[in-house]
């Protein structure tokens, strides 16, 4: 039961309660939590990207068992010396005269200005411990760290607090541009009287547009959102805005003049106001669209160029182009009360992380410290400032208001999206699967041991036709597998991987879900591949069950493009989604999910042309003649592997390209020149496989040796973050997310041995008398094992670099921006 809880808080730090306590109820809260320590607790439902912002309770906790080691080794000294006159005078020095008390508290906290007082600058808090505690050193020490904590804790709360509030004051002059912009075209329309689409004819201030240099934070807006827009998922939900995944969403191209011009801003005068309405280049019809508007721009209106009266022209805005602003001003407000959640659980959280340890201390120390501290921290910035309260209840108002028709249940379910609740029955169902898989793959070994259809045959059918089928899938779902075991581990260390992938919080798989997938689904293909064989077995020919594994493949690719609401829709679709955007990878915006599954695609090469394979096998009717050779003579198909070998690379390589174009980073263009050597290796490598030749050999030893250089050293140094020389842990990164730090080394080594498995191409190593497609599927194995270990610390280090920055919300890109007149 303990367990269990704390992993549902530790995976809920979205949905905590945000209405603040009183410190008298957080006490009496505290009381009854006697079942789950604190620090778990603690620990379990702060926000993980603002964690260092906390309050450092473990570093608190430690310095109060420095206090009762001392007290308990002063004990021991002066037990032997206490006596009734020593016990008499320290009762009456606490009175004076008229028997009033002279104590005024073990401590005193005061209150100092920093230098920039006069221009807001900020309130520090010093505790001075008085005569009881004036010898103690580490008494000193607490209250040294216990003021860091809170003056750390005010200086956050005022920065996140300040940011919330400039974005909502900033949403609600996007949110009145744009009702003013709908009414006037709900007036045009009701002017025209007809269905078709009003437009608002603006004036257009300057077309070449010229915009200032941007921060680096203003670049990272205008990336988390792009593909949401497309998607239509909503509630949106978080997305990174790391240097990783890209920063502008615009395309900017160069100017005569060295300046950046917008492809996607256009500048028009509305209502005496010069404003920019940007649309993101997120689909190829916009990015052509643009690039043809910069074409025209530059060969035929080249008057256009020139700034002013005279090189005006008209902007049309009608209500597809308002629809989308809508959609991008609803997802910013949707992110500005997300993160109004998180500022309400921070200022929770550290009010009773305050409360723990005064308590703690009073505890060991015998002194009454909890009512004076408290009182500071009750007056202190983050407890008694109410913005955050107020803007949270104007927020939820104007969106109830403008996208929920007035509908508060509505519109709470998009603010507070819930979680879904993880059943029990998927646990019974997952046993109860894996459970069948174990006895039916047991049953199918046996078999085709007794049959030896797996030993080396000069000529095997079912080796050739049936086998790709059941390896096919079997790569598949082993990935899929090590993604659920990678969920769990993300989870467990904390790494907010829905966060990073743009996951729907309401749709997004859970491990349980992976698993349960993973385990009906390889039930059924073993299932279905026991019978196949039990049928070649008892006599019946290969022209009469040959059909079945094509209409295995067959009802599985029917179950992926499946439209209706059942097996996992939203998120089928999604992966269809990803799917396009990586084989159109130069046309589409690059988000972390969409080459985050690309990488995935290129340890997928064997699956990818097993599927190949069966699909020729299978659309060209060669399983009714049983002439399984018939793709192997084809000079399309032979063609078609090559492509196959380096299609992944390729995409990966687009993406890279779309990447450099868009940010501008030549970071990108040396990660692309990985990807080509990679291509370069597999291409070399199924030539050699045709034309078995010592100049083939030799060109795919160099080849792939410096492709695996290149890869190890981008795994280690820029996808891991390892091999630093100078971090506190050796050949390693600053900040870890495991304690043990033996797990990193043992996988770097376990990287550079999977990533050599190339070297079976030319050694040929079999097992015995094992068919070569057997060693070939081993092979296949390890390097989608090395894969799942990769997406573990490729995510850690996408976390890591997040965090450090504290953004655990995206920054939406605006539609409306206003211009001045220097520009």
């Amino acid at each position: 039961m303990v367990s269990s809880r704390k992993h549902s808080l530790s995976n809920s730090y979205s949905n905590l309660p945000i209405v603040p306590l009183s410190p008298l109820a957080l006490l009496s809260q505290d009381q009854d939590r006697n079942m789950v320590k604190f620090s778990k607790q603690f620990e379990g439902q702060l926000v993980p990207e603002w964690k260092e912002a906390f309050v450092d309770y473990w570093q608190l906790k430690k310095d109060l068992k420095k206090i009762r080691l001392l007290n308990n080794n002063t004990s021991t000294n002066t037990h032997q010396i206490t006596s009734f006159p020593h016990n008499l005078l320290s009762s009456i020095s606490t009175f004076g005269l008229f028997g009033r008390r002279r104590d005024q508290g073990a401590i005193q906290v005061h209150k100092r200005l920093t230098a920039s007082a006069s221009k807001g600058g900020d309130l520090l808090y010093e505790t001075e411990l008085l005569e009881q505690f004036a010898d103690t050193d580490a008494a000193k020490e607490f209250f040294e760290c216990l003021d860091m904590q809170l003056n750390k804790v005010n200086q956050f709360y005022k920065t996140k607090e300040k940011e919330f509030l400039e974005r909502g004051e900033c949403l609600k002059k996007q949110m009145q541009i744009l009702s003013e912009l709908k009414t006037i075209i709900k007036q045009q329309q009701c002017r025209k009287g007809e269905e078709e689409d009003a437009s608002i004819s603006c004036s257009i201030s300057c077309e070449e547009d010229s915009v200032k240099d941007r921060t680096e934070q203003e670049q990272q807006q205008q990336d988390s959102f792009t593909d949401e827009l497309e998607r239509n998922e909503v509630p949106f939900s978080d997305s990174p805005t790391s240097d990783e995944i890209g920063k502008p969403t615009d395309i900017y191209m160069k100017t005569e003049k060295g300046k950046l011009r917008t492809l996607s801003g256009r500048v028009f005068s509305f209502q005496g106001k010069s404003l920019r309405i940007n649309i993101p280049l997120t689909t190829p019809s916009r990015t052509f669209s643009a690039i043809s508007y910069l074409v025209w721009d530059d060969l035929v209106n080249q008057s256009s160029k020139k700034c002013g009266p005279q090189g005006g022209g008209k902007l049309h805005i009608n209500k597809s182009k308002l629809h989308h602003a809508q959609k991008m001003i609803k997802g910013a407000f949707l992110e500005l009360y997300k993160g109004l959640g998180y500022l309400k659980t921070y200022r929770h959280l550290n009010m009773l992380a305050f409360i723990k340890i005064l308590k703690k201390f009073d505890k060991v120390t015998e002194k009454q410290v909890l009512p004076v501290y408290l009182k500071v921290v009750e007056s202190s910035y983050f407890n008694s400032s109410d913005k955050v309260m107020n803007l949270s209840d104007e927020v939820e108002d104007l969106f109830i208001m403008h996208f929920a028709d007035e509908d508060r249940r509505k519109g709470m379910k998009y603010l507070r999206p819930r979680q879904r609740k993880e059943s029990h029955a998927v646990t019974f169902f997952i046993g109860l699967f894996a459970g069948c898989f174990v006895a039916l793959l047991a049953g199918y070994i046996i078999m085709a041991h007794i049959t030896g259809m797996y030993r080396r045959q000069p000529d095997s059918i079912y080796m050739e036709t049936t086998y790709p089928v059941l390896s096919m899938f079997s790569l598949l779902f082993l990935h899929f597998f090590l993604y659920g075991c990678n969920i769990f581990m993300w989870r467990k260390a904390r790494i907010n991987y829905s966060f990073i992938f743009e996951l729907a919080p309401t749709k997004e798989l859970k491990y349980r879900d992976v698993f349960l997938i993973c385990a009906t689904s390889m039930t059924a293909i073993v299932g279905i591949m026991f019978v196949h064989l039990s049928l070649v077995t008892k006599g019946y020919s290969y022209a009469q069950v040959q059909a079945i594994p094509g209409l295995l493949l067959l009802a599985f690719v029917l179950l992926l493009v499946c439209p209706f609401n059942i097996f996992y829709h939203s998120s089928r679709y999604r992966l269809l989604g990803v799917i396009r955007n990586i084989i159109l990878s130069p046309l589409y915006k690059v988000v972390m999910l969409d080459f985050f599954m690309a990488d995935q695609l290129c340890s997928q090469v064997p699956m990818l042309r097993n599927l190949e394979y069966v699909a020729c096998y299978y659309i060209t009717g060669s399983y009714k003649t049983q002439d399984y050779e018939y793709c192997m003579r084809a000079k399309h198909y032979r063609d078609l592997a090559y492509a196959v070998s380096f299609l992944p690379y390729y995409w990966r390589a687009m993406q890279c390209a779309r990447r450099w174009f868009d940010e501008g980073q030549t970071n990108h263009l040396v990660n692309l020149g990985k990807y080509v050597s990679a291509m370069l290796a597999a291409g070399a490598k199924v030539a050699y496989e045709k034309e078995r030749s010592i100049g083939w050999l030799c060109l795919v030893v160099v080849m792939s040796s410096a492709a695996t250089v290149y890869q190890l050293y981008w795994d280690f140094v820029k996808d891991w973050g390892l091999l630093q020389m100078n971090s506190k842990n050796p050949w390693l990164r600053n900040e870890l997310m495991l304690r043990r730090k033996f797990i990193y080394y043992f996988s770097m080594g376990l990287n550079l041995i999977l990533r050599l498995a190339w070297l079976q191409t030319v050694v040929h190593s079999t097992f015995e008398h094992v068919d070569y497609r057997v060693t070939g599927l081993f092979l296949a194995a390890l390097e989608v094992i090395r894969r799942g270990l990769w997406n573990f610390y490729r995510l850690e280090n996408e976390h890591l670099n997040n965090a450090g920055k504290f953004r655990a919300v995206k920054t939406v890109p605006l539609p409306f921006h206003e211009v001045d007149e220097e520009e």
